[in-house]
């Protein structure tokens, strides 16, 4: 073979290697694809959150701009007498998930940590899946147990009635568990072998090696875990209405104020959205509470995205 031919081979072989093939074509087509509709779906989820605030802010903007604040955050609700006090039902939301949050948090985590650290591998294939099948119990079947079997044993134990914040805080604690524990346990098992067997290595005690170098370097899964925790826990509706009373006052202040009636923002919009005529004041300040429970929600995983990414940033800097 002369040294043209040779020189022309190298050369058509070169120019087939560089030319697209239809295999790398199409993977390019379809790689192209699926990042638009990735695109898309993200995109598409900020609409609606975006749509949804419009129209609650369409709907309940009035009661802001008609309503003086000083009579919107009072301690009188009585929208038949024209008087749209919220701060009853603020107190209340507020009572309900503050108890709710101290029973399941200590609980959650607590139950986190024996299925990732101590628990036998046969025992926690057992619980685990039981413990994230609470989470598919409907809302109302909850708060009517709440209201068959839990509110009797609080009014046996002296409160005047059963149907108190502390019902409430109980069933909402049992609905925020599944939350917590399951993202707690994942966020601990996240944390690298190897921390677990330096620490032990050098003698800490299991217990020491949970709380010194476990828990720390999950903490930002366990924030997220407790942010997502009050969130489900705040914006309960069903089994808060079966089981608080729908009282709209201010509990009095004392050892006994948990044991008092009181009502919600979220039971006040299912209570009472069904009997207000559209366009009616009653009817902006419905959605004026609605645009409150927005905020809140928003606040309190815009704080648990803050914690998170600080926790993140910092344990990379203590690596660097």
């Amino acid at each position: 073979m002369s040294l043209s031919q040779i020189a022309r081979k190298q050369y058509l072989d070169v120019k087939a290697r560089a030319r697209p093939t239809a295999r790398w074509l199409l993977g390019n087509w379809m790689e192209l694809i699926i990042e638009t509709l990735i695109r898309l779906a993200g995109l598409s989820t900020t609409v609606i959150v975006g749509l949804i605030f419009f129209f609650l802010l369409r709907e309940g903007l009035p009661t802001f701009l008609d309503i003086p604040l000083r009579a919107l955050f009072s301690s009188r609700w009585y929208p038949t007498q024209g008087l749209y006090g919220l701060w009853p039902l603020i107190v209340g939301s507020l009572l309900v998930t503050a108890g709710a949050v101290l029973i399941a948090v200590p609980l959650g985590l607590t139950t986190a940590i024996y299925l990732g650290e101590i628990a036998p591998p046969w025992q926690k294939e057992i619980l685990k899946p039981l413990i994230e099948m609470l989470a598919g119990i409907p809302s109302i079947v909850l708060g009517f147990l709440g209201w068959v079997a839990l509110a009797p044993i609080i009014q046996d134990l002296g409160a005047p009635t059963g149907l108190t914040a502390f019902s409430g805080s109980v069933i909402l604690a049992y609905m925020a568990l599944p939350t917590i524990i399951s993202i707690s346990e994942d966020a601990l098992y996240a944390v690298p072998k190897d921390y677990r067997d330096a620490a032990l290595a050098i003698g800490a005690t299991q217990w020491q090696t949970i709380w010194r170098v476990v828990f720390p370097a999950a903490r930002s899964g366990l924030v997220m875990a407790v942010m997502l925790g009050i969130g489900r826990a705040i914006g309960e509706t069903m089994a808060v209405m079966l089981v608080t009373g729908n009282a709209a006052h201010i509990p009095a202040f004392g050892t006994d104020m948990l044991f008092q009636p009181v009502r919600t923002m979220t039971a006040t919009i299912a209570a009472e959205m069904g009997e207000v005529s559209q366009g009616s004041m009653h009817y902006s300040v419905l959605f004026g509470i609605g645009i409150l429970l927005f905020l809140t929600t928003f606040a309190i995983n815009f704080l648990a995205g803050r914690l998170v990414g600080q926790q993140v940033a910092r344990r990379r800097g203590g690596r660097l």
